[in-house]
C-alpha cells in the first residue's frame, strides 16, 4: 500500500509508477533509471495496476491507489492486461483499471505523437521520402463515446438470436473542451486542426464537425481548420502523412487512427502517450503499445516509448520542459548505438531491455 499523500515531499514532483502487466515491470525500471539520472526534482511512490493489483487485491485497481493517483503530479503507467482474463467480464479484467483511473480522473483529452526519429526512417513500412521529418499529434476524445455510452451489453432476442449493443454518443460540452486542447496545442505548432468524424451517416458525427467549426469561429480564428472523414483520414495517413499537424477525433475513431500512425513510425516501441484533463489534475502518461506477454520476461521489450512517456510528464505535468528535451534528444542518441529487436538494423548492435535504458542514461 501506498504511504499517505501527506507523505509527499511538497517541493518536489509527485509521480506514482504502475508497471501493471507482461512488459511492464521491464520497460518499467527503465524509465525509473532516467528518473534517478535526472536529479533529485522528482519523487516516486509504487503501486499496482491491472493484473498485478488483482492477485494481490481481487481488483483491477484499488481506491487506495485512486486516491494516491489523485495527489500525484503525474501517472506513469505501462500497461496491463493478458490472455489469462481473456474469458473475464469485462469490468473484471486488468483493462478496467485502466479506464476506471482515466474516468474518475476525468482524463477526456488523450495525447498520440507519431514522430517519425530520424534514424528510424528506414525502420517504416512506408517510402523514407513519405516519412521522413513526420511530426504528428493526434488528440484523441477519451472519456465518451462508444466506449462508454448507455445503453450497453448482450441481449437475448425473443427469436433466440443474439444481439450486442453499444451506443455512441456525445454533448456538445465533450466536443468543445476536446476542441480547446486541439486548438491550443496545435497554436504551439503549425497552426492546423484537421477535425475527424463520420458526419455522412452519423447524428454524433454530424455534431462533432458543427461544435468545432462553431468553436474555431468563436475563439480560434487565427488555426487553420479542416473536416475530414475519419475514413478518409485513414487513408490519408497511409497517402500522404505530411499534410497533418495536429489531428482531433472521438473516442472509436481516436483509437483505431492513433494505432494507424504509429505504424507510420517503424514500431509502436516507440510511441508514448499523455492523457490529460483540467489544469492542474494528474496527468496519465503510457506506451502506446500493449502488455506483450508472448515476449515479457525474455529482456527484449523496447523501453523508448516508456521513457518518452516519462518526457511527455516531465513537459506536461511536472513543469520541466528543458528536462523533457533532454530526455526526447538522449532517445534520438541512443538509437544511433543501440537498438531492441524491433527496430534492429543493419550494423548496429542488437540490446536487451536493460540496455537500452543504459543507453539512454548514458547519452543524459
Amino acid at each position: 500500500m501506498y504511504p499517505p499523500a501527506s507523505d509527499w515531499a511538497l517541493d518536489m514532483g509527485r509521480v506514482v509508477l504502475l508497471p501493471g502487466d507482461g512488459i511492464g515491470p521491464e520497460i518499467m525500471a527503465e524509465a525509473e533509471k532516467v528518473i534517478a539520472a535526472l536529479g533529485g526534482d522528482i519523487a516516486v511512490q509504487h503501486g499496482l495496476v491491472g493484473g498485478a493489483s488483482i492477485a494481490a487485491h481481487g481488483v483491477p485497481l484499488t481506491d487506495e491507489t485512486l486516491a494516491q493517483a489523485r495527489a500525484a503530479d503525474a501517472v506513469l503507467l505501462a500497461c496491463v492486461g493478458g490472455p489469462r482474463w481473456t474469458n473475464v467480464a469485462y469490468d473484471k479484467r486488468p483493462e478496467a483499471g485502466l479506464l476506471r483511473l482515466r474516468k474518475d480522473l476525468d482524463l477526456f483529452a488523450n495525447l498520440r505523437p507519431a514522430i517519425v526519429f530520424d534514424a528510424l526512417v528506414d525502420a517504416s513500412t512506408l517510402k523514407p521520402d513519405i516519412v521522413r521529418g513526420l511530426d504528428i499529434l493526434i488528440v484523441r476524445e477519451l472519456t465518451g463515446g462508444v466506449y462508454f455510452g448507455q445503453p450497453r451489453g448482450v441481449e437475448t432476442l425473443p427469436d433466440g438470436q443474439r444481439r450486442g449493443v453499444n451506443t455512441h454518443v456525445y454533448t456538445s460540452g465533450e466536443i468543445t473542451r476536446l476542441g480547446h486542447v486541439a486548438f491550443d496545442l496545435a497554436r504551439k505548432r503549425r497552426s492546423k486542426v484537421t477535425s475527424c468524424e463520420k458526419s455522412n451517416v452519423m447524428e454524433a458525427g454530424l455534431l462533432w464537425r458543427e461544435e468545432m467549426a462553431a468553436l474555431h469561429a468563436a475563439e480560434y480564428p487565427d488555426v487553420t481548420l479542416e473536416h475530414m472523414l475519419a475514413d478518409n483520414c485513414a487513408m490519408q495517413l497511409l497517402r500522404n502523412p505530411s499534410q497533418f499537424d495536429v489531428i482531433a477525433t472521438d473516442n472509436l475513431f481516436g483509437d483505431m487512427l492513433s494505432d494507424e500512425a504509429a505504424m507510420l513510425t517503424g514500431s509502436l516501441g516507440m510511441l508514448p502517450s499523455a492523457s490529460l484533463g483540467a489544469p492542474g489534475a494528474p496527468g496519465l502518461y503510457e506506451p502506446v503499445h500493449g502488455s506483450a506477454p508472448d515476449i515479457a520476461g525474455r529482456g527484449v521489450a523496447n523501453p523508448c516509448a516508456m521513457i518518452l512517456s516519462l518526457a511527455m510528464a516531465l513537459r506536461y505535468s511536472l513543469g520541466l520542459p528543458e528536462a523533457a528535451d533532454r530526455v526526447e534528444a538522449a532517445v534520438q542518441g541512443a538509437l544511433d548505438g543501440a537498438r531492441t529487436p524491433d527496430i534492429a538494423a543493419d550494423g548496429i548492435p542488437v540490446v536487451s531491455t536493460a540496455q537500452m535504458g543504459d543507453a539512454v542514461v548514458a547519452r543524459l
